[in-house]
């Protein structure tokens, strides 16, 4: 492929669905990279999520349920996070397994999970709890108007402390914003 092909492809190359997506993207949803993974199908990155297959299907992962990606230079490994709870307006989460995805061609995407990822964190903070800690995260979610406070605890740290405190973290940044 020429030089000027592949420029091309790069430039055009996030404005369509690659061939055989399995995915259903919502009416208002534009795609800002692809790549195509080793041993078939794509990962396809919104503005709302990644798209990740899932079989013979995809499914998004919202930006602010990726709790970790790591690019390796050939793969993307990526902790997806998922609600286990709440405590008050908190979200209390539990990360999956990685998943990695060998990618055949990168192109933007490493540099655009970092970047979605990165933007949808306005703080964080770790708390020492009894038996561990806690991360508090205030995320910015895809499509919503505010942020939403996250709380990912570490393995046997204490249940009854961290919704105690979680719950009262989330009263106080209810009552910060409300004074503003």
């Amino acid at each position: 492929m020429s030089i000027w092909a592949r420029m091309l492809r790069r430039m055009f190359a996030a404005s369509e669905l690659p061939a055989g997506f399995a995915g259903v993207l919502e009416p208002s949803e534009r795609i800002v990279a692809t790549a195509g993974l080793a041993g078939g199908g794509h990962l396809v990155l919104t503005q709302l999520g990644l798209w990740v297959p899932e079989g013979v299907v995809a499914r998004r992962v919202g930006w602010h349920l990726v709790s970790k990606a790591v690019w390796d230079r050939d793969a993307l490994l990526i902790t997806e996070s998922v609600a286990v709870g709440t405590a008050g307006d908190a979200v209390l989460l539990g990360d999956l397994p990685p998943r990695r995805f060998v990618l055949t061609e990168p192109g933007r995407v490493p540099e655009v999970v970092r970047a979605r990822v990165t933007t949808s964190i306005r703080s964080s903070q770790y708390y020492e709890l009894p038996g561990g800690g806690a991360w508090f995260v205030q995320r910015k979610i895809p499509g919503q108007d505010g942020v939403t406070l996250q709380v990912r605890a570490d393995p046997d740290t204490s249940a009854q402390a961290l919704y105690q405190v979680a719950r009262e973290v989330a009263a106080r940044l209810v009552k910060l914003a409300a004074s503003r």
